[in-house]
């Protein structure tokens, strides 16, 4: 069946066209020399399913070495399994709690690694939505998971420390970054959407301070239940303007956020690192699937540990939920907002820091007083007056630092020594409710 004109053609030393038009059979054979010797095509297909197999066995190798292998803050993977042994073997919850926190941080960062991944295939300004809201997916599992255990205080305390952190010492570091690298210039940024962020910041501080207020005044309808009952209907409010700030920006004024998408497809044609992605589509998928399962088993023993950790380290613990939680869950953020600086992306900086602040204090708040609604849990908005007053003043710090569109070192550094600031007070603050209070 033409095998004889097919030998032929392999033993000359012309180059074969890859259609192979002339093939008995249709398949494509291997352009191999070696290939002359083989008699029956059967054999010809064998090395291709081999090699195929090989090719897939590699992917996945290369894969789990690019997520898991590669970068250096993987050296503390180890620290989860440690964790988890140590709270079976010894019990001792301050070591337990610094472990798991230790163990958390780099999978944070690896969580934010694959959503920067799925961004190449989704668009930037998808992409920065997709950033905030599976670098936030840290925040979120250890608040359900203290929220179930009825941890309400620190609940309210690392989502306030969250919005904080994301403000002050993310944006401050990426600033200060930015600002050294492009010490020549002053950084400039899209003001009109740094202003939207601004407004719904500030729209979460009224969410906040109202039922504070109504607490503290003493002047509620029905005591112990207005509060309440305002709480659970001003969240429902954040979420429909969460929802209509989404379609704001990704649908009716999709234009203003235009300058976010020809930034970067700029600033790609000079950086060889963006021009492709380092896992497939499908992949970054699988591992963002994987990494917030980690994530959720290791926050368990985390927020089991956090009252035993505040007794063992003689440490308040509204320092630690307010400071040290937040930094492990925003490490995602700070990575990915300090490099898209030190590249001149600011608008993707923005869209990282304050883009998370938004999401945490106008969906992840009032989400997490809906669902201690359905769970029997008296989750509400009162954060206290210290934490309410600390929130309100930093919003208008931020917005007085992005009014002018533009950033540089000096502004980035006054951001962080406010956060110093912050960290003291907390470090120094006595709660003045417990969780059974709530």
């Amino acid at each position: 069946m033409g095998s004889t004109e097919e030998k032929v053609d392999l033993d000359s030393d012309e180059e074969i066209p890859f259609s192979l038009s002339n093939s008995a059979n249709g398949k494509i054979r291997p352009m191999n020399v070696e290939t002359s010797r083989i008699a029956s095509p059967r054999h010809v297909s064998h090395p291709w399913a081999l090699t195929l197999r090989k090719i897939n066995h590699i992917t996945a190798l290369r894969s789990i070495y690019v997520v898991l292998v590669k970068a250096k803050i993987n050296v503390l993977l180890p620290f989860g399994p440690l964790a988890i042994l140590l709270h079976y073997l010894t019990g001792k919850q301050g070591w337990v709690f610094l472990f798991s926190l230790v163990g958390i941080t780099p999978l944070a960062e690896r969580l934010g690694y694959a959503t920067e991944q799925l961004a190449f295939f989704t668009g930037p300004t998808v992409g920065g939505l997709l950033n905030a809201t599976f670098g936030n997916a840290t925040e979120m599992i250890i608040s359900i998971y203290a929220l179930k255990n009825g941890m309400i205080r620190v609940v309210q305390q690392s989502l306030l420390g969250s919005v904080l952190s994301n403000m002050l010492l993310v944006l401050g570091c990426a600033f200060f970054c930015g600002g050294i690298v492009h010490r020549q210039k002053d950084q400039e940024f899209n003001k009109a959407t740094a202003l939207v962020n601004s407004g719904l910041l500030l729209m979460a501080v009224m969410g906040l301070l109202f039922p504070a207020v109504l607490h503290f005044t003493h002047t509620e309808l029905h005591s112990g239940k207005s509060e309440l009952a305002l709480s659970r209907f001003s969240s429902c409010i954040m979420l429909v303007a969460y929802a209509s700030y989404l379609f704001f920006q990704l649908r009716s004024h999709r234009s203003l956020y235009d300058s976010i998408d020809q930034e970067q497809g700029v600033n790609n044609e000079d950086s060889d690192e963006d021009e492709e992605a380092e896992i497939t589509m499908w992949e970054a998928i699988g591992w963002l699937a994987i990494l917030t399962l980690w994530i959720s088993i290791l926050s368990g023993y985390l927020v089991d540990a956090i009252q035993g950790a505040s007794d063992t380290l003689n440490m308040p613990m509204a320092f630690i939920s307010v400071i040290l939680l937040p930094i492990v869950g925003n490490a995602a953020e700070h990575a990915s907002a300090i490099m898209f600086a030190m590249k001149d992306k600011l608008d993707i900086t923005l869209g990282v820091a304050i883009g998370s602040s938004t999401q945490i204090s106008m969906f992840v708040i009032p989400f997490c007083v809906v669902v201690g609604w359905f769970m029997g849990q008296r989750m509400d908005l009162n954060f206290q007056l210290f934490e309410t007053a600390t929130l309100f003043i930093t919003v208008l710090v931020v917005a007085f630092m992005l009014q002018e569109g533009t950033s540089n070192y000096f502004k980035g550094l006054m951001l962080i020594l406010c956060y110093l600031i912050v960290a003291a007070s907390f470090f120094v603050h006595v709660d003045p409710t417990n969780d059974d209070d709530k």
